[in-house]
């Protein structure tokens, strides 16, 4: 059974995942730094030694890569490429800035964009992290850098990954990106993609 490393998991909720890996064919190993929400391994995305080298098929991060300082985030990308066999990919989303950023520029900073479970979200909290969960001491939940659709696919050509394949999703103002550790060529990977990819 390939394995997805859920990475920055969360509390355990298969609802989580994206619907490519609900159907019962991937084993979820959850990695997160904070212990409350007990994951399977304890770590940091810029050091998962407890990770071996090329033994998960795929990776997945949803809304983390945000919280690292901008000189982490090669660190980072290069444990997802490490812990991913030769044909694994790294599913990755984040919040969109480019879009953000006109909302700001409207005026609009703390006008709510969409509703969560945590609540109404605002650009601010989009940019920083969710003030909220901040206030109340959760410090994991700050921003602390950010990607346009150009600087998260740079980031991810210049960690080595072979194909990469980024999607702009309106108006959740996120941005997925599915990086292929080889090249599998231009048809395959678009297919892979839009497998991986919400509507």
């Amino acid at each position: 059974m390939p394995v997805v490393l859920h990475v920055g998991c969360g509390p355990k909720d298969i609802r989580r995942m994206p619907a490519y890996f609900q159907d019962g064919t991937w084993r979820e190993i959850r990695l997160d730094i904070d212990a409350a929400v007990r994951p399977d391994v304890l770590g940091s995305m810029t050091d998962m030694g407890a990770v071996e080298s090329g033994s998960v098929e795929a990776v997945f991060s949803s809304h983390n890569i945000e919280h690292l300082f901008p000189h982490e985030v090669p660190v980072a990308l290069a444990e997802f490429q490490r812990v991913l066999g030769p044909t694994g990919f790294a599913l990755i989303t984040c919040p969109d800035l480019q879009t953000v950023a006109s909302h700001v520029a409207n005026g609009r900073l703390l006008d709510p964009l969409y509703q969560s479970g945590l609540g109404p979200i605002t650009p601010l909290d989009i940019l920083y992290g969710h003030r909220e969960s901040i206030a109340r001491g959760n410090h994991f939940m700050a921003h602390r850098g950010g990607f346009t659709m150009r600087t998260l696919g740079a980031a991810l050509q210049e960690t080595g990954f072979g194909r990469v394949v980024i999607h702009r999703r309106q108006p959740h103002f996120d941005l997925w990106a599915v990086a292929m550790r080889t090249d599998p060529g231009e048809e395959a990977g678009n297919a892979l993609a839009g497998r991986l990819f919400p509507t």
